[in-house]
């Protein structure tokens, strides 16, 4: 950390899909707040197992214990107020997550908590590679699962009301989400949800997500309510994703053990798009084919790209890098139209995901904009792979500055020319 980096800290960053707040204040604020009542809470119930566990790995390994209490002093040291000191104390804040429901906010919506408390650690120099380790991203994940269970139970339903500046169901919260497009019952209590899961993917109410012309093969529709982000030609078996530019690779998106599948798309486009936190988040299939693999991937949770540094849109420009490296789902239809061959979905868990859940399974004959699965929590990103020679004109064109969010089931692509 140089001096002038720790002389003048980042105050605004750039979040796309607002799962965090953009002003660094209010983070400051709540990562405070959160500490102090982390702390209250800490004397009245012993950790969670999960939480145990990790604080147990974090100390019983050297080079994590060193790499993690530097990341945190590094980020001290550049002026940012994270709410804890130590390791203890912020494994004091992540126990207290694990029985914590997310409230709405209409002016500064923290939607990813685990994130928040973790921003400024996770791309300070010793927090690159801490993030990165399997050792750790196993044991996050046992944490994010147990948080996970908490969400998908009847507690987590404390924010699932109409009352305003918290709830869910208020006037200010419908302005974003618009609740009668979604299946809910105002009548019931918490209008028929289980949990906070159960509202976070919940459902559209039938006809109002139409799929754009169902019955015509060469286009292709949205799998997911999302905004563009990219668009890649040519891409490489392998390629080197963790610097600047971060180009695709898809070896390492689809995995070494399915190098056939990548060989696949080899000098293939992709397509990349991200959620937002109103988003619905399941997700459809884009065209009408079968099932020829589904598969998940384990991987990191916090992991960020070091070669866009410590600027205000730094975490975001690293949605093409955690392709490679993040949790993720990867989902090959094979084409009805054997003019487009298989395309790859490949849906990307970001933060605070605990789990990207796989409904189709290989086998599986689906019609276009039939359900393939869903994000259980957090921010995500979500990419199309094509095969080579499958030329596609797409809604909208890259460059992508301010572009619109495409609803789930609407034209997203049409193919020109095909293998």
């Amino acid at each position: 950390m140089t001096k002038d980096a720790a002389a003048s800290p980042v105050t605004e960053r750039q979040r796309l899909g607002g799962w965090l707040p953009s002003g660094e204040a209010h983070l400051a604020r709540y990562r405070a707040e959160l500490a102090k009542k982390a702390r209250e809470r800490a004397g009245t119930a012993p950790r969670t197992r999960a939480v145990e566990d990790l604080a147990t790995l974090l100390d019983s390994d050297p080079v994590l214990r060193m790499d993690l209490t530097r990341a945190i002093g590094q980020a001290r040291d550049a002026g940012y107020v994270l709410g804890y000191a130590s390791i203890d104390e912020l494994m004091t804040i992540v126990d207290y997550l694990m029985t914590y429901a997310p409230p709405f906010s209409e002016s500064a919506l923290i939607h990813c908590p685990l994130n928040a408390v973790l921003d400024w650690p996770m791309c300070m120099p010793s927090g690159y590679a801490l993030f990165r380790d399997p050792a750790l991203n196993a044991q996050l994940k046992h944490v994010l699962n147990c948080w996970s269970g908490f969400l998908s139970g009847p507690h987590s339903r404390t924010h699932l009301n109409t009352a305003p500046p918290d709830g869910w169901f208020s006037p200010q919260a419908d302005r974003h989400i618009g609740l009668a497009q979604f299946v809910c019952d105002p009548d019931k209590p918490y209008w028929g949800f289980t949990s906070w899961n159960d509202f976070f993917t919940r459902r559209f109410r039938a006809g109002a997500r139409p799929v754009e012309e169902p019955d015509n093969p060469k286009l292709i529709v949205s799998a997911c309510e999302s905004t563009p982000y990219n668009v890649e030609h040519g891409i490489e078996l392998r390629d080197t994703f963790w610097i600047k530019s971060q180009p695709y690779s898809l070896q390492d998106m689809l995995t070494p053990r399915q190098h056939e599948l990548a060989r696949r798309f080899e000098g293939g486009s992709i397509y990349q798009a991200y959620l937002s936190a109103f988003n619905y988040h399941r997700w459809h299939a884009p065209v009408s084919g079968t099932i020829v693999r589904a598969y998940g991937v384990d991987g990191s949770y916090y992991s960020s790209a070091d070669s866009e540094g410590e600027d205000p849109s730094g975490l975001n420009d690293s949605q093409g890098y955690i392709t490679a490296l993040a949790a993720r789902a990867v989902i090959v239809i094979e084409a009805d139209d054997p003019a487009l061959g298989q395309l790859a979905c490949v849906f990307v868990g970001m933060a605070d995901v605990s789990s990207c859940m796989i409904e189709a399974l290989p086998g599986q004959h689906v019609r276009k904009g039939d359900e393939l699965g869903f994000f259980q929590y957090g921010g995500s990103t979500w990419c199309l792979l094509f095969e080579p020679g499958v030329t596609q004109r797409f809604v909208v064109e890259p460059p992508f500055e301010n572009p619109p969010l495409l609803k789930v089931n609407a034209a997203l692509a049409s193919v020109t020319t095909a293998r």
